[in-house]
């Protein structure tokens, strides 16, 4: 069974910065997507960064000149630094894996609160 586990949310000032990880365990095979998704209160789930086993990575305009997506798959984590935080970044975050090979997969972490605060 993969799961996968977030660290790394917290409160910080507007212009802070935090990086979240995801570590995923179990039979993820070789070939997957991670993504971070983000959940602010009353609104839906929105994409925020994509990034392939090619080292493609998509992020949304929103915050492409802010945040990078990164992943070590040795360790099978994936990483997203966030900096110059603004209030409209504060969400819960959650990380996704979705196999691109193979049987189909899709698996979602736990869930990381980001408050950006003064």
């Amino acid at each position: 069974q993969v799961q996968l586990a977030e660290s790394g949310g917290g409160a910080v000032p507007p212009g802070g910065s935090l990086t979240l990880s995801c570590v995923a365990s179990g039979s993820t095979g070789n070939f997957y997507a991670m993504s971070w998704y983000r959940q602010a209160p009353g609104k839906e789930r929105e994409l925020v960064a994509t990034i392939t086993n090619g080292n493609i990575k998509k992020l949304v305009d929103s915050v492409k000149d802010r945040f990078t997506i990164s992943r070590d798959d040795n360790k099978k984590t994936t990483f997203l630094q966030m900096n110059n935080l603004k209030p409209e970044d504060t969400a819960v975050y959650y990380c996704n894996l979705q196999r691109i090979s193979g049987p189909y997969l899709e698996v979602w972490g736990q869930g990381s609160l980001v408050t950006v605060s003064s």
